[in-house]
């Protein structure tokens, strides 16, 4: 093996080192990424779909999954595996003409892209893979030369890309002929093979294709695309693309504490954590694990709905849309309490206007219990019955319910799940309801300001893409216009079968589900609008009522659509071609660098929050580990609850120490602050009497004085600032003390 090493290094040196030249100094940067690549890629790509055919618009497709699913479940895993340094970082004297990457060496990605690259366009083009061929190892070879990459991580990366592009783009072609005729057979008649697009004869012994309306074909392909976008939600978590937020991972460790409820928000977000992590481990894609659960779950359930008041296309494309929108994308990777409480509130919607239109026990009995999940998640249920009185009041017809049990089955249901929280609290002095009232500055007289009011004019329509916010703007234009007439009749039920179109059920039921859907969403909306002028609200607290809204608008546009109106389609495609490239960029912000030629910086870059946390935890234990060499116990202390999350999780020794004996713990205080004021291991002053500890605090932030821990410790001595890079930007700065002999304090009194 040392001979094969020795080898290693004797190539890499004589490309690196030994060819050195000033054409190649010019060439192989480009061949490596420039900013013209994508944007060529891109207009390539349309071109094929809209001038290339059957034949281009099959290549295209395969080609988009080979590389995705290749790079995000193949290659990335691989580098985490085999864990090998890059040259520059290895050896000395290296010539380095590229910037340093922020993954591991073997396989290279580059060249296992464009392996796969050309076999696929092989397998399509003959031709054009011949001079597919040269390019791709001139691009292997600049990765050597640029100093980023071992000769046999090229070679793994070309042997890895050739081998996952000839079973993906066969494992395609495989699962087309066997299920297409089944699942897509109007479709497949016309193209049996994605290799060969022309054929038009069904291969020999193929039995005959089953009939199937082409309502039935929409929405099949919408659930296919639910499927697959749940598997590349997981792979990207699994990729390591992006790390924990803090409150992901101060959240995570209230997972490893199970109780009734928590300091600052209802118990579900912890059984979240504990159910990915149990399921897949203390890693990042075990804590999201549900969040692409449940945007697959909601999106399934809104393609039924949009599909029985619409269309099946129409609510395909709705589905579409709702990946086209920031905040519910985000939503569909990170877990907090926000994807949680979409969920029940639009469970709770969609059963609560079947329990009206059908006068069902049932339905209301899972109309409390989502809104009851609904509280336990954000405390968000009470916003849910003030819609739904708000719909009583504007439609006289619905207000038969409230003389019949179902909704007060309902409520009694909803009130029994306040009891986790109301016992948790009873037995904490009540903390939750003092921290919720000081949090929302009900202690304070309100003083009517503008400085928060043009920040959520701002950011809430980019988060739920300007497109369509202006969409939903013209929409409530439309609808005022021609307000519902009013109607004696009791609501009833439409029962119609997801492809028969929107104009075989009743224009009274569709006009007042729209009223209905607004009531569900712009109350919320309104309420967070106003409240902008006493303090700062974040974007995504109108999370709950961006699906009601955009239903509502999904089904005024399809009705304005059957009418002959051109403007809803026009704001779908404008929408759809606006929203998909940013929330794509929002997945991975180092593609704006392989655009532009140029990395975003750090301080705009929107995945801070999200990255350099594992270099992070790494510096802060080495600090600790120099600290602790005169032999005394050394743990750590951050100055937030989000921090101490985050060098918990990602520091392998505090992670395996949780929760019995935490190696990193929050700043003391004197009153609940946080989660970790509830449990007595996180109390340091009582538990680790007489050892060390370093301190470590945001540098960024305003500093906070070490009086405290001037009194807690005998010495206190300032250690610096550590500069947190990633992929040569600076993306955090920590100041950090050293701390010697805890004195320990008296226990600090219960609320």
């Amino acid at each position: 093996m040392d001979w094969l090493l020795k080898m290693d290094e004797w190539v890499f040196r004589w490309i690196n080192q030994t060819w050195s030249n000033v054409v190649f100094d010019h060439l192989m940067p480009f061949l490596s990424g420039n900013q013209f690549f994508i944007p060529a890629l891109v207009l390539l790509a349309g071109i094929l779909i809209y001038r290339g055919g059957r034949r281009g618009r099959c290549f295209v497709a395969v080609l988009t999954i080979t590389l995705v699913c290749g790079e995000g479940m193949v290659t990335a895993p691989l580098k985490r595996t085999f864990g090998r340094e890059r040259p520059y970082a290895v050896l000395e004297n290296v010539e380095l003409r590229a910037g340093k990457a922020g993954s591991k060496a073997m396989p290279s990605g580059h060249a296992g892209l464009w392996a796969a690259a050309t076999v696929v366009t092989f397998l399509f083009y003959r031709r054009a893979g011949r001079v597919m061929l040269p390019i791709a190892l001139g691009v292997g070879y600049s990765r050597m030369y640029l100093g980023v990459h071992w000769p046999t991580d090229v070679v793994a990366g070309f042997a890895v890309g050739t081998t996952y592009g000839l079973c993906i783009v066969f494992g395609i072609e495989r699962l087309w002929k066997n299920v297409g005729h089944r699942w897509f057979p109007r479709w497949w008649a016309r193209c049996p093979s994605l290799l060969e697009p022309e054929l038009r004869t069904p291969p020999v012994g193929t039995a005959d294709p089953p009939s199937v309306s082409v309502g039935e074909h929409w929405m099949r392909l919408g659930w296919v695309l639910i499927g697959l976008l749940l598997v590349v939600r997981w792979g990207y978590l699994a990729s390591g693309i992006i790390e924990l937020s803090e409150d992901e991972a101060y959240q995570w460790i209230w997972s490893k504490h199970p109780d009734w409820s928590y300091y600052s928000k209802p118990p579900f977000i912890a059984y979240a954590h504990w159910i990915g992590t149990h399921l897949v481990g203390d890693r990042e894609v075990g804590s999201r694990l549900l969040s692409p659960v449940l945007a697959a779950l909601l999106s399934g359930l809104l393609l039924r709905f949009a599909a029985r008041h619409t269309d099946a296309r129409t609510a395909f494309w709705f589905v579409v849309a709702m990946q086209a929108t920031p905040l519910l994308a985000v939503g569909s990777i990170l877990i907090t309490i926000d994807p949680i409480t979409v969920t029940f509130w639009t469970l709770a919607m969609l059963s609560g206007w079947r329990a009206i239109t059908t006068d069902s026990i049932q339905a209301w009995i899972l109309t409390g219990i989502w809104l009851g999940g609904s509280f336990l998640s954000k405390y968000f249920s009470p916003f849910q019955w003030a819609s739904f009185a708000i719909f009583f009041v504007l439609c006289p017809p619905s207000r038969v319910q409230l003389r019949r049990p179902g909704p007060w089955i309902a409520l009694a249901i909803n009130l029994v799940c306040l009891l986790p929280v109301a016992i948790w609290n009873s037995q904490n002095g009540w903390i939750t309801v003092r921290h919720l009232s000081e949090r929302g500055g009900l202690q304070q007289s309100w003083q009517p300001t503008l400085r928060f009011f043009f920040d959520f004019i701002l950011s809430v329509p980019a988060l739920m893409n300007p497109v369509f916010f202006v969409g939903l703007i013209w929409t409530l234009f439309t609808l005022a216009r021609r307000a519902p007439e009013s109607s004696t009749g009791t609501p009833r039920a439409i029962h119609i079968a997801p492809t028969i179109p929107r104009s075989a059920a009743s224009d009274w039921e569709s006009r007042w589900l729209i009223r209905y859907l607004l009531c569900m969403g712009l109350p919320v909306f309104l309420f967070y609008f106003a409240y902008t002028f006493k303090a700062r609200v974040q974007p995504n607290w109108i999370c709950t009522s961006i699906l009601p809204l955009f239903l509502a608008a999904i089904i005024q546009g399809f009705r304005l659509h059957q009418s002959g109106r051109l403007a809803p389609r026009r704001f779908l495609i404008a929408g759809l071609a606006f929203g998909l490239p940013m929330v794509i960029l929002l997945h991975d912000t180092n593609l704006i660098a392989k655009l532009t030629g140029h990395l975003l910086p750090s301080r705009i870059d929107p995945l801070r929050r999200v990255r350099a946390h594992r270099e992070t935890s790494r510096l802060m234990e080495e600090a600790r580990a120099r600290w602790e060499k005169n032999g005394r116990p050394t743990f750590l202390i951050a100055n937030h609850y989000g921090l101490t999350g985050l060098l918990s999780f990602y520091n392998p020794k505090a992670r395996e120490s949780i929760p019995d004996n935490p190696l990193v713990f929050v700043r003391s205080s004197d009153v609940p602050e946080n989660q970790f004021w509830f449990w007595p291991r996180y109390r340091y002053n009582q538990t680790r009497v007489g050892d060390d500890a370093v301190y470590v605090q945001d540098a960024e932030q305003p500093t906070e004085s070490t009086d405290r821990l001037k009194r807690e410790f005998e010495t206190v001595t300032d250690l610096g600032v550590i500069d947190v890079k990633y992929r040569d930007r600076f993306f955090h700065r920590y100041q950090i003390y050293g701390c010697r002999n805890l004195r320990g304090n008296p226990p600090s009194k219960q609320p």
